[in-house]
């Protein structure tokens, strides 16, 4: 399992922390942060593009001339496309660019993420964010003292604390989420990750993927010897009917 180092707010270690190995030391798959990527910016769109086609143009729907002798190309209304200020043919309309992404891929994105972050030293873990004050200058100072450098920093707080909230919202980079709305898009365009200590055995059970291989290895033989007694007893239940005899048929007696 991956130990990480606890510090205090003034970024002293005060003891360790064991993180859950299937969750901060999975396999990264570049694959499933792609598709997470690409599914989160997907939703964020607002799709309210629009285009006038030709019935919603202004203009007259009167033909211009008539149809022939007057050696003009033939023309039905002002608001034909072919015209300046005509419709727009097969434009752009107001719809919804979400789509469905299965679970399991989402949450094995979101373990990609957090072994990077593991795997770069990206990754502080905060016993817990007590704040004194909502003063954004001395949390910026704190910050600083957790090693917190780096232009963007992603906190994960779990539980409503008010003056975190505010200390943190006013910061340029800086943005506040809960374990239970982190994505792998919020991890990979913050530089640094910040725990508090909660927040991160929350993650770790709330992320890891319960029956190791022994286990299910171990559980598969058990399921498999109920299927004999089960069959045993369908034979019995069969032998203990009686046998049905069955009765011939009368023969047709022939005619004359």
């Amino acid at each position: 399992m991956p130990v990480v180092d606890v510090r205090n707010l003034e970024g002293k270690k005060i003891g360790t922390l064991e993180l859950a190995d299937d969750v901060f030391s999975a396999k990264v798959n570049q694959n499933l942060l792609h598709e997470a990527v690409r599914h989160q910016l997907a939703s964020e769109r607002a799709g309210t593009h629009k285009t006038k086609d030709k019935s919603e143009v202004s203009g007259s729907g009167r033909k211009l001339w008539r149809q022939k002798g007057t050696g003009r190309a033939r023309i039905g209304s002002v608001r034909s496309p072919l015209w300046r200020h005509g419709g727009t043919v097969h434009g752009p309309v107001p719809r919804s660019y979400r789509y469905a992404l299965p679970k399991k891929m989402i949450l094995g994105a979101l373990r990609s993420a957090l072994t990077v972050k593991l795997a770069e030293a990206k990754l502080i873990v905060v016993d817990n964010w007590a704040l004194e004050s909502h003063k954004t200058k001395a949390f910026r100072q704190m910050l600083l003292k957790l090693g917190s450098e780096l232009k963007t920093t992603l906190l994960v707080e779990s539980g409503d604390n008010v003056n975190l909230e505010r200390a943190s919202r006013n910061l340029e980079g800086v943005t506040l989420v809960a374990p239970t709305a982190l994505k792998a898009y919020d991890l990979m365009r913050h530089d640094r990750l910040m725990l508090s200590r909660e927040a991160a055995l929350r993650l770790s059970r709330g992320l890891s993927l319960g029956k190791t291989g022994e286990q299910a290895s171990q559980a598969a033989p058990a399921q498999e010897s109920e299927k004999p007694a089960k069959a045993a007893k369908a034979v019995s239940k069969s032998a203990a009917k009686k046998p049905t005899v069955k009765k011939d048929k009368p023969k047709p007696k022939a005619k004359d």
